[in-house]
């Protein structure tokens, strides 16, 4: 595993990104009546997984922690899923469109889920305490 210093480096965060600009673009052609209802809802889960992921990164001294918020973000990732099959059931988007993000999402739940079972590689873990000279 190289190292990472900052949560954008991390390849679930860009791919989780990448997502975010996807739906944004996406959501611009959805129904004028939707926009308070489904745009909304889609584009604050699809961003939720990018702030979770970056949250977590900020908790990794805490493995409980670490791991909660992995959890919210892969919870996220869940929640767009959904949106986006609401979307493709109302012909809001094409097939292509649906399956294109759905597997980005999948990718994305994979991704947090291999993160949460190796939670110990991620974790700072503390410096060990020096003794003192005599």
């Amino acid at each position: 595993m190289k190292s990472i210093r900052h949560f954008r480096e991390l390849e679930v965060y860009q791919e989780a990104m990448a997502l975010v600009m996807r739906i944004t673009e996406m959501t611009k052609g959805f129904p004028r009546e939707e926009r308070f209802a489904l745009t909304d809802q889609i584009r604050r889960s699809s961003r939720s997984i990018c702030a979770n992921l970056a949250e977590a990164w900020r908790k990794r001294r805490y493995e409980a922690a670490f791991v909660a918020k992995l959890n919210d973000a892969e919870t996220e990732a869940a929640e767009t899923q959904v949106h986006l099959e609401i979307a493709f059931r109302h012909d809001y988007v094409e097939n292509e469109t649906f399956a294109e993000n759905d597997d980005a999402c999948d990718k994305i739940i994979s991704q947090i889920v291999k993160m949460i079972d190796r939670a110990d590689l991620w974790v700072i873990k503390p410096k060990p305490e020096r003794r003192a000279r005599r």
